[in-house]
């Protein structure tokens, strides 16, 4: 889940650091912002869905386990 939440993180600080740049009157810096905060979205989310279907596949194959 580490990896996860610093690629979250990161996603999140860049669309936050053009939402800035966008706010303060640089359109131009921010002008992907809405389109970073979708991707960001787009990838935590299917991430999130990954490792929750891993996880169970794992937990499935460790109750076989004797």
């Amino acid at each position: 889940m580490t990896a996860m939440w610093l690629l979250a993180s990161y996603l999140f600080d860049r669309a936050r650091c053009r939402a800035r740049a966008a706010l303060d009157g640089n359109p131009e810096a921010g002008a992907l912002s809405l389109e970073w905060i979708v991707i960001a979205v787009a990838v935590a989310g299917a991430a999130a869905a990954v490792g929750a279907l891993i996880l169970t596949s794992i937990n499935k194959q460790a109750a076989k386990l004797p």
